[in-house]
Protein backbone atom coordinates (compact mmCIF):
# COMPACT_ATOMS: atom_id res chain seq x y z
CA UNK A 1 0.00 0.00 0.00
CA UNK A 2 0.98 3.58 -0.62
CA UNK A 3 1.97 5.98 2.18
CA UNK A 4 -0.68 8.25 3.69
CA UNK A 5 -1.51 11.52 1.96
CA UNK A 6 -0.49 14.91 3.40
CA UNK A 7 -3.94 16.43 2.81
CA UNK A 8 -7.41 14.97 3.37
CA UNK A 9 -8.50 13.51 0.04
CA UNK A 10 -12.11 12.79 -0.83
CA UNK A 11 -12.70 10.13 -3.46
CA UNK A 12 -16.06 10.22 -5.23
CA UNK A 13 -17.40 8.29 -8.19
CA UNK A 14 -17.89 10.20 -11.43
CA UNK A 15 -21.56 10.98 -12.09
CA UNK A 16 -21.62 9.77 -15.68
CA UNK A 17 -21.96 6.01 -15.29
CA UNK A 18 -23.51 4.26 -18.28
CA UNK A 19 -24.65 0.69 -18.34
CA UNK A 20 -25.83 0.04 -21.88
CA UNK A 21 -28.58 2.55 -22.68
CA UNK A 22 -29.16 3.50 -19.04
CA UNK A 23 -27.36 6.46 -17.50
CA UNK A 24 -26.90 6.31 -13.74
CA UNK A 25 -24.94 7.78 -10.85
CA UNK A 26 -23.80 6.78 -7.38
CA UNK A 27 -26.33 8.21 -4.89
CA UNK A 28 -23.76 8.12 -2.08
CA UNK A 29 -21.24 10.19 -4.06
CA UNK A 30 -24.06 12.54 -5.10
CA UNK A 31 -24.93 13.02 -1.42
CA UNK A 32 -21.38 14.18 -0.69
CA UNK A 33 -21.37 16.41 -3.80
CA UNK A 34 -24.51 17.99 -2.32
CA UNK A 35 -22.73 18.52 1.00
CA UNK A 36 -19.91 20.30 -0.85
CA UNK A 37 -22.57 22.57 -2.37
CA UNK A 38 -24.13 23.27 1.04
CA UNK A 39 -20.74 23.87 2.66
CA UNK A 40 -18.39 25.04 -0.12
CA UNK A 41 -15.76 26.04 2.45
CA UNK A 42 -14.99 22.34 2.85
CA UNK A 43 -13.30 22.40 -0.56
CA UNK A 44 -10.59 24.59 1.03
CA UNK A 45 -9.70 21.65 3.29
CA UNK A 46 -10.06 18.77 0.84
CA UNK A 47 -8.51 17.45 -2.32
CA UNK A 48 -11.51 16.08 -4.27
CA UNK A 49 -10.83 13.34 -6.81
CA UNK A 50 -13.36 11.65 -9.07
CA UNK A 51 -12.95 7.99 -9.97
CA UNK A 52 -14.42 5.81 -12.68
CA UNK A 53 -17.16 3.49 -11.52
CA UNK A 54 -15.76 0.07 -12.55
CA UNK A 55 -13.55 -1.87 -10.17
CA UNK A 56 -10.75 -2.24 -9.50
CA UNK A 57 -10.16 1.37 -8.55
CA UNK A 58 -6.35 1.52 -8.59
CA UNK A 59 -6.01 4.77 -6.60
CA UNK A 60 -8.01 3.32 -3.69
CA UNK A 61 -6.45 -0.13 -3.90
CA UNK A 62 -2.99 1.47 -3.66
CA UNK A 63 -3.97 3.46 -0.55
CA UNK A 64 -6.43 1.20 1.27
CA UNK A 65 -6.16 -2.27 -0.23
CA UNK A 66 -8.58 -4.19 -2.40
CA UNK A 67 -11.12 -4.69 0.40
CA UNK A 68 -11.59 -0.92 0.90
CA UNK A 69 -12.13 0.42 -2.61
CA UNK A 70 -15.74 1.50 -2.12
CA UNK A 71 -16.57 5.15 -2.64
CA UNK A 72 -17.20 7.67 -1.33
CA UNK A 73 -14.22 7.54 0.97
CA UNK A 74 -12.28 10.27 2.75
CA UNK A 75 -8.59 9.41 3.12
CA UNK A 76 -7.18 11.47 5.95
CA UNK A 77 -3.94 13.36 5.77
CA UNK A 78 -1.27 13.61 8.43
CA UNK A 79 -3.12 15.99 10.73
CA UNK A 80 -6.59 14.72 11.55
CA UNK A 81 -8.68 14.60 14.70
CA UNK A 82 -9.22 11.32 16.50
CA UNK A 83 -12.75 10.13 15.89
CA UNK A 84 -14.69 6.90 16.31
CA UNK A 85 -15.55 7.00 12.58
CA UNK A 86 -11.90 6.71 11.53
CA UNK A 87 -10.74 3.32 10.27
CA UNK A 88 -7.25 2.21 9.30
CA UNK A 89 -5.68 0.28 6.47
CA UNK A 90 -2.10 -0.11 7.62
CA UNK A 91 -0.87 3.42 8.34
CA UNK A 92 -3.62 5.10 6.31
CA UNK A 93 -6.61 6.56 8.18
CA UNK A 94 -9.93 6.88 6.36
CA UNK A 95 -13.66 7.38 6.74
CA UNK A 96 -15.93 5.43 4.42
CA UNK A 97 -19.59 5.98 3.58
CA UNK A 98 -21.59 9.12 2.83
CA UNK A 99 -23.21 9.57 6.23
CA UNK A 100 -19.98 8.80 8.07
CA UNK A 101 -18.01 11.27 5.93
CA UNK A 102 -20.64 13.99 6.42
CA UNK A 103 -20.62 13.41 10.18
CA UNK A 104 -16.82 13.40 10.35
CA UNK A 105 -16.55 16.62 8.33
CA UNK A 106 -19.13 18.32 10.55
CA UNK A 107 -17.11 17.38 13.63
CA UNK A 108 -13.75 18.30 12.12
CA UNK A 109 -14.76 21.55 10.40
CA UNK A 110 -17.84 22.76 12.23
CA UNK A 111 -20.28 22.43 9.34
CA UNK A 112 -23.90 21.43 9.79
CA UNK A 113 -24.36 17.79 10.72
CA UNK A 114 -26.56 15.29 8.89
CA UNK A 115 -29.90 14.32 10.47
Amino acid sequence: MTAPLNRDTLFLLKPDVSEGDIASYCPHSAQIEGLLTYAPELRDHLDVRHLNFPRPRPALVALLGEANQSAPVLVLGDDHPEDDLVRRAGEVAFVQGAREIATFLSRAHGTARPR
